[in-house]
């Protein structure tokens, strides 16, 4: 399997992810730069990495939207090819209209950098197969702008079809508001769109991907994707 990481001026995440797909889970990867216009191999999953794509002007996500290769990108996923969207690449993808809603100032206006317990909402998506239904992890976040925010209708429509995937929660599974730090509306930490193809989540599964650092519970996002692609069974299922 190949994956590609996208690399935009401001990208600072693209190397952890790098190093996750080829070095832990075993999987050929190659960095993509923004100005290219067309994917120049065959890929199984598109990762649209963390950082502060062009310095965050104008807003976050707003102009990396427009790179050359964002093109490509849509054009793939609107083909059901799997797209993960981390931080940044969450914040890229709701510009571009992957996935619904913003991602604006977190509530107290501040740069929030720690790690935080994230409850598996839904464990039936190629992202998340290897994690049991209703699962905790902790997983760090490091953002300003992590707030994600819709209008009811989007809220509710989200609900019905399941595609709210993590959610903020105490270490015991509670999505209550003192877990809530950025000010995410009902406590939303990742979405995937409507196909199921398309994650975007703030939490960094990257930077938690091999026990030497202490954890190793992000790791699982990427087995997930390998597994769902040959075809594996929903963990619990």
């Amino acid at each position: 399997m190949r994956f590609a990481v996208i690399v935009f001026p401001g990208s600072n995440c693209d190397a952890d992810c790098y190093h996750v797909v080829k070095e832990v889970i075993g999987q050929e990867v190659d960095y993509v730069w923004h100005r290219e216009q067309k994917f120049s191999q065959k890929y199984d999953c598109v990762i649209l990495p963390g950082g502060f794509s062009y310095g965050d002007y104008l807003r976050t996500g707003a102009i990396a939207r427009f790179s050359p290769i964002m093109e490509e990108v849509i054009n793939y996923a609107h083909q059901g090819g799997l797209v993960l969207g981390i931080c940044n690449g969450f914040q890229i993808l709701t510009e571009a209209g992957l996935l619904p809603g913003s991602l604006v100032r977190n509530k107290e206006l501040k740069f929030v950098c720690k790690d935080v317990y994230l409850k598996v909402e839904n464990n039936r998506t190629p992202f998340t197969i290897d994690y049991a239904p209703g699962q905790v992890i902790k997983v760090p976040v490091a953002h300003g702008e992590g707030a994600y925010v819709c209008d009811p209708d989007t809220l509710e429509r989200l609900k019905e079809n399941n595609q709210i995937v993590f959610r903020y929660s105490t270490a015991g599974g509670e999505a209550s508001p003192e877990c809530n730090f950025n000010g995410s509306v009902d406590n939303i930490a990742g979405i995937i769109n409507e196909k199921g193809n398309v994650l975007g989540m703030m939490p960094h599964p990257e930077r938690c991907a091999e026990a030497v650092l202490g954890n190793d519970q992000g790791k699982y996002v990427f087995t997930s994707i390998v597994k769902w692609l040959k075809g594996g069974q929903v963990r619990g299922k």
